[in-house]
């Protein structure tokens, strides 16, 4: 398994890490043995980072997370989050997402879920807009000091925060949603990520699953998929963004490819600070996605790809409008 380092100052970590949200919620039916058994052979193929939160159903997924690793705890690297409390995760009365006593609470939680002692990457899920950075940070570096966190990250948080918070204490990654249908963060979030040489996390490089050019319709998803409720699903805008796949699919099949190892490797090629963690609880994706990692794309490939991908193409937002009002913060 190719290598790279999070951030100046981070863990070596798998040129792809795995996300392990859709394992318990948004994306239909959850599978725990499946699932499990994806974590394990992820583990066999050396793709030992695994993300995930406190929200993806109120700790389910962390609680999953921990039963897959019993026994495995040096051989794998965690990342989860606090603090998307629209999302789950339970905040006491009086408290915010971000408010450093609830820090604590949610990092302690989470510890228990998981079956582990300390957190090799712990993020703050939603910049709370109640409470300074620099007060949440500060919660988040007593953590660090106390063993229970080795490494802190941020998740869709705007650049100044990102140098705010930076100052309170060294963050070694930030994880945000990046793609070729979701390129904002080449604006201002990279740039000071580079800057600053902390890592970059790319939550759903595939696009939510559209971009393996196998969801061409709403029908496609299954009743209880969250992303019937994505603006970029709806039949209006599906249809549009369906022209966008043409040139995915014509470069892939001149590999002998498929589209998401295409769109993986574009985002791979976007720079070593930078590791997908495309989400998945098969182990043929995962392996599929794993596969990724050895296609080289042309420098001509590349440019076509961000010629037809250009940022703002894409229609439709890429979360609901209240879901919006809490990223970039």
């Amino acid at each position: 398994m190719q290598k790279r380092q999070l951030g100046r100052n981070g863990p070596e970590v798998p040129a792809l890490g795995l996300g392990c949200m859709g394992m318990s919620i948004s994306y239909g039916v959850p599978d725990d043995a499946e699932s499990i058994a994806t974590m394990h052979r992820a583990i066999e193929l050396g793709c030992n980072l695994f993300v995930t939160s406190d929200a993806y159903g109120s700790g389910v997924n962390e609680s999953l997370v921990g039963q897959a690793i019993r026994g495995r705890r040096d051989q794998v690297l965690i990342a989860t989050k606090f603090g998307n409390v629209g999302l789950g995760g339970g905040v006491p009365e009086g408290l915010s997402g971000g408010h450093p006593d609830y820090v604590k609470l949610a990092c302690e939680r989470s510890l228990r879920n998981l079956g582990i002692d300390c957190i090799d990457l712990y993020g703050l899920h939603r910049v709370d807009p109640k409470v300074p950075i620099e007060d949440t940070v500060g919660a988040m570096k007593r953590l660090v000091e106390q063993g229970k966190a080795r490494h802190l990250a941020l998740s869709e948080a705007g650049a100044a925060t990102i140098r705010r918070a930076h100052a309170v204490h060294p963050i070694t990654a930030v994880e945000t949603e990046y793609s070729l249908w979701s390129r904002d963060v080449e604006r201002e979030i990279l740039p000071a990520c580079r800057e600053l040489g902390i890592g970059f996390m790319a939550y759903a490089p595939l696009g939510r699953g559209f971009l393996t050019a196998t969801i061409k319709s709403v029908d496609a998803l299954m009743e209880k998929d969250r992303r019937r409720e994505h603006p970029r699903f709806l039949p209006e805008n599906i249809n549009k963004n369906n022209e966008l796949l043409d040139i995915l699919e014509t470069i892939a099949s001149a590999h002998n490819a498929t589209a998401a190892q295409v769109a993986l490797a574009w985002v791979l090629a976007r720079g070593m600070d930078i590791v997908p963690i495309p989400g998945t609880k098969r182990r043929s994706y995962l392996e599929q996605n794993l596969a990724a990692i050895n296609l080289q794309l042309a420098g001509d490939e590349l440019a076509r790809l961000e010629q037809v991908f250009a940022p703002g193409v894409t229609a439709g937002t890429r979360y609901p409008e209240k879901q919006l009002r809490g990223l970039g913060i």
